[in-house]
């Protein structure tokens, strides 16, 4: 879809990209093959000027050029052309705050590979691992997750960052990423139920019984959050493609789920589940 963009070129803005495609100049190719610009000459000149750089900039996998020049609500744009160099992200934490709270694991996904990352085991390894990526998907780590990871490790995330819970937010889905997944037919399973602070309570636990269970539990949970990312990414693509020319050609396909390597513990599960009903047990 990047490739078929206008509005990211100064002076080019959505309008005149409609015009674009509705007299046939599809794609940045379409510009430079004879095919009628429905442009000035100045304004040709220009439009291919930017999209040489357009080009430079794509083939050296840069999204951040692109990012830092199209509207954030289109950023969505340029999920397919950099997929290969995305990673969906997840922590988990002690709490809300990122001044006195730490966190207890992260997910890191690339549609490829599922890597975790665990408070008093690996968790600094995480830092090395996430500047492979130019571009990160969370859902709501505007808010929270890029902000206590960049506390945490003193550190600034420079990705181009796509935040799930806004795109899919505009495309009528709210609740959570729970409430998205399920309004998408997304299954979890024995981890239905399980929540943020479910995920802070089997940390607890795990921290003061060392119940590798309850350990196992919470990364499952983790790389559920983390994994599932993808598939809502995948339909919030296909569903923004539908107002443009595009939504019979560059239909992605939804990804299937990768193995996990972790198992929830339905024991686990139940115990921690009867505290929070009623926290007098504990």
């Amino acid at each position: 879809m990047i490739a078929n963009t206008f509005c990211h070129i100064p002076g080019i803005g959505e309008a005149t990209e409609r015009r674009l495609w509705s007299s046939g100049v599809l794609s940045w190719d379409d510009c430079f093959a004879g095919t009628r610009l429905p442009l000035s000459q100045a304004r040709q000149q220009w439009l291919k000027k930017h999209l040489e750089e357009s080009r430079t900039r794509l083939a050296a996998g840069d999204p951040g050029f692109f990012a830092r020049l199209l509207p954030p609500r289109l950023h969505w744009r340029l999920f397919a052309a950099f997929r290969q160099a995305l990673a969906y992200l997840d922590i988990e934490t002690t709490g809300m705050s990122t001044w006195d709270h730490s966190i207890t694991a992260i997910s890191l996904y690339d549609g490829r590979s599922l890597r975790h990352y665990v408070q008093g085991r690996n968790l600094e390894d995480f830092e090395t691992d996430v500047d492979q990526y130019r571009l990160l998907v969370t859902y709501n780590g505007k808010c929270f997750d890029l902000p206590f990871i960049q506390w945490a490790f003193r550190t600034t995330l420079s990705q181009v960052h796509l935040d799930l819970r806004f795109l899919l937010k505009s495309l009528g889905f709210t609740g959570g990423l729970k409430g998205c997944e399920k309004q998408l037919g997304i299954d979890r399973g024995e981890l239905e139920g399980v929540d943020g602070i479910f995920a802070v309570l089997l940390w607890d636990e795990y921290r003061r019984t060392r119940n590798e269970k309850a350990l196992e539990t919470l990364l499952a949970y983790n790389a559920e959050d983390t994994v599932n990312l993808e598939r809502l990414m995948v339909t919030a693509y296909n569903l923004n493609l539908q107002g443009t020319p595009f939504a019979a050609s560059h239909l992605l396909p939804l990804p299937g789920l990768p193995q996990i390597p972790y198992r929830s513990d339905r024991e686990t599960i139940e115990r921690i589940r009867f505290l929070i009903s009623d926290p007098s047990n504990s």
